[in-house]
């Protein structure tokens, strides 16, 4: 494309996406304003963290201890992005991410352990996240229905593999099995607590709040009344109740409402991303907000960000990074910042955008001492027939 038919194209780019953002401002009520420019950064090192190539390796959570620790959540063990192999692993690094040790098993369930999150309280205690699913029986029913020879028959060993571990409970068991987890651990991941209810599921897992309390905004999955809103512990994450609904915006079905993370902001707000599934805007982030503690939630509005889902991450300078998947070309990746406590975002910056489709994601991101960020992702490269645990280093360019 010749440099004046490519200027053609921005201008129609950005003209489409102005016409687009004063139709929703129109539509949901709130004031438009412009975006700041997305800051420059630059990425001093990518590299993949994982150990186990014969592993799918799927939706991680990074976070930083108080003592510089980084550890890393995830569900390891698998074949594939669905199967009934899912367990959690932790990763731990105490080099800020140079090296990272090897994975330690934290729950093995009989069915699939799913997208693990993880968060130090202020008290020291770690909360390991997950939840149960059996959305791999219907790809078994499928393999089964097959005849040797037949176009995308499994061969037997596969075949057997999957049996043996779906025969492990009976019917009435497996449907037993699904839930919203949670373990604890009260000396630094030397050991841990048997799995509890944590109400509500996200992949990223609860927050710590000012106030000493804790917040999991998320989705009772498979329990409880279905609902989309915020659990709260005021034990350090020992039990949980739950807090408020997060209503959908006129139009939209709650149920289409998911993979949630909240924030708390300088100026004592709350934020949480969501990921929209509801035919407008879906697959951008929405954003909701609470000015009081998490009791009541303004209506989920988008803000022009195409992506899922969203790792939202306070920097020391008070302002918002939220980190997300960009499952369309370049496949990756990004990330904006926010300088007013989340009521308006930047425009999109790359952190990695060499992926070779949509199999990656969920990102999250956490600032070193020195001011740089470390972001760890999950992802099916070209070079690895499973997906991978990737990370990057990168920081403010200048």
């Amino acid at each position: 494309m010749n440099s004046r038919a490519s200027s053609r194209s921005l201008t129609r780019r950005h003209f489409l996406t102005a016409t687009s953002a004063l139709s929703a401002a129109a539509t949901f009520g709130f004031q438009l304003r412009l975006r700041a420019a997305a800051p420059a950064i630059k990425v001093r090192e990518t590299k993949v963290i994982s150990h186990q190539p014969e592993s799918y390796n799927g939706w991680p959570t990074l976070t930083q201890r108080q003592n510089g620790d980084l550890l890393v959540a995830c569900s390891g063990g698998r074949e594939a992005h669905v199967c009934p192999f899912g367990r959690v692993e932790l990763l731990v690094s105490h080099d800020r991410g140079e090296t990272w040790g090897w994975p330690q098993v934290l729950l093995d369930s009989a069915i699939d352990d799913r997208d693990a999150g993880v968060v130090e309280t202020a008290k020291g205690s770690l909360l390991v996240t997950t939840f149960t699913s059996l959305a791999y029986e219907s790809i078994l029913k499928n393999a089964e229905a097959k005849k040797p020879g037949d176009k995308g028959a499994w061969a037997p060993p596969r075949l057997q593999a999957w049996r043996a571990a779906h025969g492990r409970l009976s019917a009435e068991q497996r449907q037993s099995e699904l839930g919203q987890w949670m373990i604890r651990s009260t000396d630094g991941g030397v050991t841990w607590s048997a799995r509890y209810s944590s109400i509500v599921n996200s992949p990223h897992g609860p927050i710590q709040l000012a106030d000493g309390r804790l917040l999991y905004a998320g989705k009772e999955l498979w329990t409880g009344q279905k609902r989309t809103g915020v659990a709260e512990s005021t034990d350090d994450g020992v039990t949980w109740r739950w807090l408020a609904d997060i209503a959908p915006r006129p139009g939209d079905a709650s149920a289409e409402y998911h993979e949630l993370h909240a924030l708390e902001t300088r100026d004592g707000r709350i934020v949480v991303h969501i990921r929209n599934h509801n035919r407008p805007n879906a697959g951008e982030t929405l954003q909701t907000e609470s000015a009081d503690g998490g009791k009541t939630w303004s209506v989920p509005r988008p803000i022009g960000v195409w992506g899922l889902p969203s790792f939202l991450t306070r920097l020391r300078d008070g302002r918002l990074l939220m980190t997300y998947g960009h499952r369309r070309p370049p496949f990756g990746n990004q990330a904006r910042v926010s300088a007013d406590h989340g009521r308006t975002w930047s425009e999109g910056f790359i952190i990695s955008g060499d992926g070779a489709g949509g199999d990656l994601g969920y990102p999250s991101t956490v600032e070193l001492a020195d001011g740089s960020f470390v972001t760890v992702w999950y992802e099916v490269m070209k070079s690895s027939p499973r997906s991978v645990l990737r990370q990057a280093r990168w920081g403010w360019e200048g």
